[in-house]
């Protein structure tokens, strides 16, 4: 193993970063924005399962409406991560 020293209370320069990695329901993005400081200025965590829901109504375009409880469970949609 590798072993480094890294301190205790990161820092991170001023700026912005995005970053995204593809998770088990989609793309899950971090948005940090830092102004120098220990503690960032901003954090916007862009969850998969708010992402999908918001494509609900293109899938359920020309389906009956008994059709969108199975679109909407194919989704997997998680509601926890849609309520932030």
């Amino acid at each position: 193993p590798v072993m480094a020293k890294v301190p205790k209370v990161l820092k991170p320069p001023a700026g912005d970063v995005y970053h995204e990695i593809e998770g088990a329901k989609g793309i899950l993005g971090y948005y940090v924005v830092s102004d120098g400081s220990n503690k960032p200025y901003r954090i916007h965590v862009r969850r998969p399962s708010f992402i999908n829901l918001g494509f609900l109504n293109e899938l359920c375009k020309g389906w009956k409406i008994a059709d969108v409880v199975a679109i909407l469970g194919s989704l997997d949609i998680v509601l926890g991560e849609v309520d932030c």
